[in-house]
């Protein structure tokens, strides 16, 4: 195992059909309004951002994230992610009877020196950081999507 690997997979399922799960998702610049974790977005150019955000754990992880593939008609949304930490994202959507299967995948290296040095020690503290965030992204997701 490599201590400073990650592999993550979520899947949610939400009330709204993919294309209005898609709008959501493609805007990037907007999770800050519907992701608590997500504490700020600063669009760089049409496909780069930065991004910080922070779970439980008293720490902000600030990442560069560059859109790599955006399908609205697959509903499938893909990012490289620079930074604290170094990989990849994706959102891959499909209909799931009146609403939507979102499948939620992410594999990254951790590059934080801090986060370096607490490797393993740390592991399941930042997995369960990882998990709590994850459920607060699915209830802000679920809300942003609820009809006025």
């Amino acid at each position: 195992m490599d201590r400073y690997h990650y592999r993550f997979r979520s899947v949610w399922r939400l009330a709204a059909p993919p294309e209005a799960v898609y709008a959501v998702l493609e805007r990037g610049e907007d999770y800050p309004l519907w992701w608590p974790q997500v504490r700020e977005v600063v669009p760089v150019d049409d496909t780069t951002g930065t991004a910080r955000f922070r779970s439980f754990l008293p720490y902000d992880l600030v990442v560069t994230v560059e859109a790599r593939h955006s399908d609205p008609v697959d509903h499938v949304l893909e990012a490289g992610l620079s930074g604290d930490l170094e990989g990849w994202v994706r959102w891959t959507l499909t209909a799931h009877g009146s609403g939507t299967r979102v499948l939620y995948e992410q594999e990254v290296e951790i590059r934080s020196p801090l986060m370096r040095r607490l490797a393993v020690p740390a592991r399941p503290l930042f997995r369960a950081n990882h998990a709590l965030m994850m459920r607060g992204g699915r209830r802000g997701l679920a809300a942003r999507l609820r009809p006025v």
